[in-house]
């Protein structure tokens, strides 16, 4: 009960008082030491391998698909292989981060990633390729849990959240250096293996450069070894003061987070999982729109057209697999380019206006992406199976095309040819009418006419081609600087403290789940309805999050926590915010004609 008071007491001490204990640990502990960005970057290696692990699957499904002869529900299961690890530990691995710790679990799945990605190159099968992978999942998403706590409890007060957004940033980075390397082995025999390899270095590294790292205080505070949990954080602090803060400064430091660190963990107590389904203090309706949010991240289709970019491009236009790889490399540039901004600006501009403006920009690029699509003359009804070469026989040329009647279809022609056979219907010269009274064309004109039409063709697919492309540059922009990282941003803000790590660890399993299912279906959804059509989807789920964030997401910019839990704690918190907007509207009017 004392403890309860003391965490209140804390709280409110925090927004009241410039001079309170948090106020204080910020002061003295503005610097950052040696060991702690040590300790933060060899962390956010994690994020690297995460990424990487996304972006690679993107250029090494081309070569995987020939040399495993894959199917189309092949292709789907080694991409999803992956989010199936990441969702199996995201369930279950909150008992390792329990029981042995932050260090101990990124040690641990450094040495898996290592394992699966050994288990996938080594054995040229489909079993082996998503065992490797599903090992893998498992490892890059118990590691970006432990990592992201390991550095918010060793960091300061001051830089921790510029040492968690690091590895948000390193995430992006991951994903570009995966379509990178994708692209660097597209040509070689076998690139895909030395792709896939690629992420044991780092892993490696990551492994022994944790073992001489300092273990989490707030873990180790937890665990009962409390004079442990002090000697970390002198260590820690007192290489962040460095020279400028005496040992009686770093000791007062080190007693007060200490006393911060306990009374956050007597208020994560007071919370049972079950809360989190309650409707006291509106937490389920709060869970609901964090679950929701994170749907309509997925829904969006980014997570398809990242995996798939090299594929959809290859389909497109890009004819080569070189090309096309290549291609989605940008994209990895352009997340790189949309994320730090964001990064950046978040605490300025708030994320409610990063998501609204992302959902705009990715409802007009989807929509363009599909418009594309649709008008290209590629084979894009499906992309399970590589696509057909250019044809470059001269259209009615041969004995078996020596006569094509006008009106009727053939498999070769499309929109741009219809100019030219219009002319035909005036009796063109060196054709013939048959018994039926159809024109038909001779070789002479069919040549004519066919020189013509590939070059009408290759303007067409050529400007088709770069729509596509820049369309998809534009859509991969709006996502970086919106959903991806501001979705977390919103998690992070509106759970109460107490209860926040479950919370969030409960979003982040039906996350992983609803990724899973998005990409075991999107090639089996391509083949049913085509690609323009399930972007076309993209774009709808894109308006309707556009629509979720005005209604449901509150406006959290220049807000401390405390205020944006009391006001979403309100029994009637949506439809007093639509009240006060509708309100708001109608006092306008009513401004204005008491001005003239």
């Amino acid at each position: 009960m004392d403890d309860s008071k003391e965490a209140e007491n804390l709280t409110s001490n925090d927004f009241k008082h410039p001079n309170s204990t948090e106020s204080s640990l910020q002061k003295s502990s503005t610097g950052c030491g040696v060991v702690l960005v040590l300790s933060a970057l060899v962390a956010s290696v994690s994020g690297l391998l995460l990424g990487y692990e996304l972006g690679l699957i993107s250029g090494a499904l081309l070569q995987l698909r020939e040399e495993l002869a894959l199917s189309c529900q092949s292709q789907e299961l080694v991409v999803s292989s992956l989010l199936l690890g990441a969702l199996l530990f995201s369930l279950a691995g909150g008992a390792v981060l329990d029981c042995w710790g932050r260090k101990f679990a990124i040690m641990l799945t450094a040495c898996m990633a290592v394992g699966g990605t050994l288990l996938s190159v080594s054995v040229s099968s489909l079993a082996a390729l998503v065992v490797g992978r599903v090992v893998v999942g498992m490892a890059v998403a118990l590691s970006g849990t432990a990592s992201c706590l390991y550095i918010a409890e060793v960091a300061p007060q001051a830089w921790r959240g510029r040492l968690v957004c690091l590895y948000e940033l390193m995430v992006v980075l991951g994903v570009l250096l995966g379509f990178g390397l994708s692209y660097v082995f597209t040509a070689v025999p076998g690139g895909w293996r030395y792709t896939f390899g690629a992420v044991i270095p780092p892993a490696l590294a990551q492994a022994a450069a944790m073992y001489f790292l300092p273990r989490s205080p707030r873990f180790l505070l937890a665990r009962g070894k409390e004079e442990e949990a002090r000697t970390v954080l002198q260590r820690l602090r007192g290489s962040s003061l460095g020279t400028t803060g005496s040992s009686l400064g770093v000791m007062t430091a080190v007693e007060e987070e200490l006393r911060a660190i306990r009374v956050a963990l007597c208020r994560e107590m007071q919370h049972s999982f079950l809360d989190l389904f309650r409707s006291h203090d509106n937490m389920r309706q709060r869970l609901l729109v964090g679950m929701a949010l994170v749907f309509l991240q997925q829904a969006t289709g980014q997570p398809n057209l990242l995996s798939y970019a090299s594929t959809v491009l290859h389909h497109v236009g890009f004819q080569s697999e070189e090309a096309a790889t290549l291609a989605s490399t940008g994209l990895g540039v352009v997340k790189v380019g949309g994320t730090i901004p964001a990064i950046l600006l978040v605490d300025r501009v708030g994320p409610k206006v990063f998501l609204c403006v992302g959902a705009v920009v990715m409802t007009i690029s989807l929509t363009a992406l599909g418009v594309a699509t649709m008008q290209s003359q590629t084979q894009v009804s499906t992309l399970c199976q590589s696509s057909p070469r250019p044809n470059h026989s001269h259209w009615g040329e041969g004995e078996d095309r020596a006569a094509v009647p006008i009106g009727q279809y053939h498999p070769t022609l499309n929109f741009s040819h219809l100019s030219y056979i219009s002319t035909l219907r005036q009796g063109p010269h060196n054709s013939s009418i048959d018994r039926q009274g159809n024109w038909s064309l001779t070789k002479d004109s069919g040549r004519r006419i066919a020189a013509d039409t590939r070059v009408s063709q290759e303007d067409v697919s050529m400007a088709l081609k770069w729509i596509s492309l820049v369309s998809l540059l534009v859509y991969v922009a709006g996502f970086s600087f919106s959903l991806g990282p501001m979705v977390y941003v919103v998690l992070s803000e509106i759970f109460p403290t107490g209860i926040r790590g479950k919370a969030v660890s409960v979003v982040s399993a039906f996350n992983w789940a609803t990724n899973l299912i998005i990409s075991m279906t999107f090639l089996t959804l391509t083949e049913k309805i085509g690609l323009p059509n399930v972007i076309f989807c993209y774009a709808v789920m894109s308006f309707i999050l556009l629509i979720f964030v005005i209604l449901f997401i509150p406006e959290t910019k220049g807000r401390s926590l405390e205020q944006i839990s009391k006001e979403l704690a309100m029994k009637n918190n949506l439809r007093d915010r639509l009240c006060r907007r509708r309100r708001s509207k109608m006092d306008a009017p009513a401004e204005v004609k008491t001005l003239h």
